[in-house]
């Protein structure tokens, strides 16, 4: 290896002649001076320029500066502050659980009238910050801001009622499905109906938008994709069911729905190829109605299902290849799936049940399926969840006629992922650190 050429180190340059010195290395018969005056005049000098400073006192090159004893304080105090701080974070772990699960809710509201139907989906709360929920004949808004309730609609005549309401991804409009087959659209701000549509002919149990397609699933047992910009709204129509439509979501991304049956049969479908009726997956691992359908917001292609009484599993599905990745036995009915945002976990609302978890809220840890804890007061089985816009209170409606509010999934922790470890605590990491 080549070295680069630099210059020596000199401690003074100020009283060097170097045009004489340049001189003697060039000159070919270089003469000197012998005058053992200048010889002796030119020692001195050296002598003084290495051994004193500009100001006359002494000096010595490539000192130690600074005590030793203080420089090993101060490294051993630094020692002393990590093993503070890391015997308070161990403290605090043992003391204090991963995160607080509350033992109760938040918030009672009463709800008259609230049908104990399995399959209906009767509750949304949009970004707007505002819960829509049907009761019976009649559809409330509730605004959490305020606590202002409105009631936006009621269906006159004792055989219809609203079975599916959904908002719509920038809730600016409302979608409501109805016992006898209707569905509407709703502009909220100024409680007026803007357009039915049209195409089935049973109840409408399920609702989700894509966009600006909205899609239904019925007890006539099709799947109907509405483009609400256009006059003539049907975009496509699937019959691939073999019994009521129960349970409709769309990705994240919006490239693939997922829609179960009452036949007991799960189907991926990708919106490209809708129109052709052709499905990307056909799973039947359940058995029994598949309506708590969720999609993971962490990862893309895996999808949560939730099996009716005669089931009672959790099945989390990798949506590219088709299969079965963990599977749960809740040993209760499934009757919603609400993934937390904010750490990996995934909460299911339970209804009936011959051993356990009645009426329960359970909440796993992903991709563990490991239970983290349960809540529960509902008196009667829960039929919906809902999930609040900033990803930290779940709703549930309970044939009981209440909503009751869980604060189950925040807050989020500081950092990225699931980190524990403050700025602070990062800072004053109490591992082995290479350099000091």
């Amino acid at each position: 290896m080549k070295c680069k050429k630099g210059d020596r180190f000199l401690p003074n340059r100020c009283l060097m002649d170097l045009d004489k010195a340049h001189t003697l290395l060039t000159s070919k018969t270089p003469q000197f001076n012998t005058s053992s005056n200048f010889n002796q005049a030119y020692r001195q000098k050296l002598i003084e320029n290495l051994s004193l400073d500009s100001q006359g006192r002494p000096f010595k090159i490539m000192v130690f500066r600074g005590s030793p004893k203080s420089s090993r304080k101060s490294i051993r105090f630094v020692d002393e502050l990590r093993q503070e701080v890391a015997a308070i974070f161990e403290k605090d772990c043992k003391q204090t659980p991963y995160r607080c699960i509350p033992k109760g809710e938040k918030r009672v509201l009463d709800a008259p009238r609230l049908r104990n139907d399995y399959y209906s989906n009767i509750m949304s709360w949009g970004i707007n910050n505002i819960l829509a929920v049907a009761l019976g004949p009649e559809l409330y808004l509730w605004n959490s801001e305020d606590q202002a309730v409105h009631k936006l609609l009621q269906v006159r005549g004792g055989n219809d009622w609203p079975t599916s309401v959904t908002w719509s991804e920038d809730a600016s409009t409302l979608a409501v499905g109805y016992m006898c087959s209707n569905l509407q659209l709703w502009d909220v701000e100024s409680s007026k109906l803007i357009r039915s549509l049209q195409g089935h002919s049973g109840r409408i149990a399920s609702t989700a938008w894509n966009g600006h397609i909205l899609t239904s699933g019925s007890r006539d047992k099709s799947i109907i994709n509405h483009d609400v910009r256009a006059a003539n709204s049907l975009a496509s129509c699937i019959k691939r069911h073999a019994d009521e439509v129960c349970g409709l979501k769309w990705s994240t991304e919006g490239n693939r729905l997922a829609s179960g049956g009452n036949e007991n049969l799960l189907y991926i479908w990708e919106a490209s190829k809708m129109s052709s009726s052709k499905f990307l997956h056909r799973l039947s691992d359940h058995c029994a109605a598949v309506k708590a359908l969720a999609w993971c917001p962490y990862q893309n292609n895996v999808l949560a299902s939730g099996g009716g009484l005669s089931d009672g599993c959790i099945k989390i599905w990798n949506t590219e290849k088709g299969i079965c990745i963990n599977n749960i036995e809740t040993k209760a009915q499934i009757c919603g799936l609400e993934w937390n945002r904010h750490h990996k976990e995934i909460l299911s609302g339970h209804g009936y049940s011959i051993r356990e978890n009645q009426n329960k809220l359970c909440l796993w840890r992903y991709p563990s399926m490991t239970k983290v804890g349960e809540l529960g007061n509902h008196k009667s089985r829960i039929i919906n969840l809902c999930q609040s816009p900033d990803g930290i209170t779940v709703i549930s409606a309970g044939a009981d006629e209440t909503l009751r509010f869980w604060d189950v999934f925040g807050p989020p922790t500081a950092g990225a992922g699931n980190s524990m470890v403050s700025d602070l605590q990062g800072l004053l990491s109490f591992r082995t650190s290479l350099l000091r």
